[in-house]
């Protein structure tokens, strides 16, 4: 007998499609990636030193501190996830920075290339196709830099439960430090402990130095333990910086830093006075999971919107 409850499964990856590129486009789409990212370097230097634009950015006042010492350090970094917008022939648009949780790591640099391999064995691809992305040998080579010059000698992996997709994420990162020589143990968001001297330690009771989270700062800067970071002595991939970068504020701050780039799309804070009238415009909260919340509006009219999920990440 067959069960009422059932759920409609849907297909996670489409084999039938695929982006083919020039070296030449390619080189185009990593000079502008690399212009963009230095862009919203200048962007969180800008922030950090403004309480005005601290506050604009939602960031909680009890971490500004924190914030800002992070930045004041220059805390490392792995990653960021610059999403963009492009035709292959007019100019490279930047639509978002998915600087703190980025996903589809494991999928843009490990089945990719496991789909290349089997479409060229099938005769799909012309001979000498090749991959342009090398994710995996750089997340790897990023991991030894950070085990080696910046003495990350241990490495903590932190998500939430209940989400295979984060802990795939995860646990591929976690193969690619080991791969680097560094060191690392999982455990789960909520199995983080407080120690006596206000450190943080995992499910041993073993303080946590270095710990990588697959969790949002705009979670964390919320929650009961968000006093307690500054304390805690932990260094955090990605660091708190990063709360300024993966924040909407950036893209009406960037055009007003950078007016008329080539690279940006037009954008402006709702409440701007100055900003001028728009026929068609998306509209962005500033903390978004997975696209959630935002409209498009045309001729004053909303056209289409993505409703609130229930996602961890963006």
């Amino acid at each position: 007998m067959a069960s009422s409850s059932h759920h409609v499964r849907r297909a996670y990856w489409c084999e039938d499609a695929y982006y083919q590129f020039t070296l030449a486009q390619i080189e185009q789409l990593e000079d502008a990636t690399a212009e963009l990212h230095q862009m919203c370097l200048q962007a969180v230097e800008k922030v950090v030193n403004s309480d005005a634009l601290l506050t604009r950015f939602s960031i909680p006042k009890h971490t500004w501190d924190f914030v800002r010492e992070s930045w004041k350090l220059r805390q490392p970094s792995l990653y960021s996830r610059l999403d963009l917008a492009w035709d292959g022939k007019g100019e490279i648009k930047l639509l978002e920075n998915n600087a703190d949780t980025p996903t589809s790591l494991y999928e843009a640099a490990f089945f990719q290339w496991i789909w290349l391999e089997d479409q060229l064995n099938a005769g799909n691809l012309p001979q000498g196709s090749d991959q342009f992305n090398s994710l995996q040998e750089k997340l790897i080579e990023r991991f030894a830099t950070l085990h080696q010059q910046h003495g990350f000698n241990w490495l903590h992996f932190a998500c939430c439960r209940d989400t295979d997709e984060d802990r795939a994420t995860v646990q591929y990162l976690q193969d690619c430090a080991t791969e680097a020589g560094l060191p690392s143990e999982f455990l789960y968001i909520d199995e983080i402990g407080l120690g006596e001297k206000g450190q943080f330690t995992d499910q041993h009771d073993q303080v946590i130095g270095n710990l990588f989270k697959l969790y949002p700062w705009e979670f964390m800067l919320r929650e009961v333990f968000s006093t307690k970071l500054a304390d805690a002595g932990v260094r955090w991939l990605e660091p708190a910086w990063k709360s300024i970068l993966s924040n909407k504020a950036l893209l009406p701050l960037l055009w007003e830093m950078f007016p008329n780039h080539p690279n940006l799309l037009a954008a402006y804070f709702a409440d701007d006075q100055n900003a001028p009238k728009l026929d068609k415009y998306v509209v962005k909260p500033l903390f978004s999971r997975e696209g959630a919340n935002i409209t498009i509006v045309e001729n004053g009219q909303e056209i289409a919107r993505a409703t609130a999920r229930t996602a961890k990440r963006a």
